[in-house]
């Protein structure tokens, strides 16, 4: 069979282009691209550009001290600086009063925070209650923690709050009623502080008084039951007493000595020795007074002095506790914490939130980290796949 030539007409002159390697990747990668990175910023542009609407910044700052704070020293200054410092604990107090949910009653019950945050047509993002939120307290506290700030400088000492509003009046009226809220806590923390110091001296007064009280009486009830006023004063009696009759029995026995040696057989001898033992027995008699017996005054005396001993300790807490309380009156009368205005609020002549720049540039930025990261996971699962 012969082969025939068959005439197909002329050959192209351009060669025949695949597609590179490169422009296939390029369109693969194109939709993904713009699903991750351009319709993100686009929106951001879209919202933080057009819609967003200004909001104006009214800044304070204020310190919280006590008049009887010491200056600190060196090493006060280094515990400083790595957060140990002591007496922070009431500006902390203030800035957590300042972000309650009393301090947005206040706002609220002053300025209607509905209208404050719905002005100048707040865009749907930013007013209240928001756009997946509905007309509440807890939304408006969630909203008015948006719009303040409050911050503590540990080197300083100095809290910064910043108000942020849909006007400049309302930013600073906020500004300056949450500082007088802040103030009204503090006076408030004195008040209770002076008022339990206070109490609490009165109370141990009374308690050092009842006690003190109570001991006189058992005092009195033992000088009524005993039958003296102070045993001290009965054994000093006694003792005197003892020591007269030791002299004379001591006279007694020196005349006796000196009748035997003159005269012996005087009719006086027997009795000047009949004295000597009545002497001697009522020396017996009052020494058993003073110790021996159950009734003794030795006995006596140890429980009187008990009670002298109380009593003395009760009028020297009587002492301590009425100095206390008068310590702490005289504490009461002065304020011992303040809180002072550094700077005052100020009023905004142009809006500086939102920073829109900034805004577009981060949700860029985010979105194309996560475009080339999900790439790099794409990627390690395809060559998963392969193998």
């Amino acid at each position: 069979m012969s082969e025939q030539l068959r005439y197909i007409g002329p050959l192209s002159d351009r060669p025949e282009t695949r597609p590179s390697r490169w422009e296939g990747l390029r369109r693969r990668a194109i939709a993904p691209f713009s699903l991750v990175v351009i319709a993100p910023t686009l929106l951001a542009s879209l919202y933080w550009g057009v819609i967003a609407t200004p909001q104006y910044v009214s800044e304070s700052h204020f310190m919280v001290r006590k008049t009887d704070e010491a200056r600190p020293n060196s090493l006060g200054l280094v515990l400083q600086g790595v957060g140990l410092s002591g007496g922070t604990e009431d500006s902390f107090a203030v800035q957590e009063f300042m972000l309650s949910r009393d301090a947005a009653g206040t706002l609220d019950k002053r300025f209607d925070l509905e209208k404050v945050f719905t002005r100048n047509g707040a865009d749907l993002f930013s007013r209240y209650p928001g756009l997946f939120d509905r007309p509440s307290e807890e939304a408006r506290f969630r909203t008015l923690k948006r719009f303040v700030t409050v911050g503590y400088n540990s080197t300083s000492g100095i809290t910064t709050l910043r108000v942020q509003a849909f006007t400049p009046q309302d930013a600073r009226n906020m500004n300056l009623a949450l500082l007088a809220s802040g103030e009204a806590l503090v006076n408030r923390l004195n008040e209770r502080a002076a008022t339990n110091a206070v109490a609490e001296a009165r109370a141990a007064v009374e308690e050092a008084s009842l006690r003190r009280a109570t001991i006189q009486d058992e005092m009195a009830a033992f000088r009524n039951r005993e039958r003296f006023l102070d045993p001290q004063i009965a054994a000093t009696e006694s003792t005197q007493l003892i020591s007269g009759l030791l002299t004379t029995v001591a006279q007694l026995r020196a005349e006796m000595a000196q009748l035997r040696q003159t005269a012996p057989e005087s009719p006086q001898i027997p009795i000047l020795s009949g004295r000597i033992s009545a002497y001697e027995a009522q020396i017996a008699a009052e020494r058993d007074k003073l110790t021996g017996e159950a009734s003794s005054l030795v006995r006596k005396m140890s429980t009187y002095e008990g009670l002298a001993l109380q009593r003395e300790l009760a009028d020297r807490a009587v002492m301590e506790a009425s100095a206390s309380l008068m310590t702490a009156q005289q504490d009461a009368r002065r304020q011992k914490l303040y809180l002072d205005r550094v700077v005052e609020p100020n009023l905004a002549d142009k809006p500086i939130r939102p920073e829109r720049l900034r805004a577009i540039l981060i949700v860029f930025l985010s979105s194309l980290v996560i475009y080339f990261l999900g790439r790099l996971l794409w990627g390690g699962l395809r060559e998963h796949r392969q193998e």
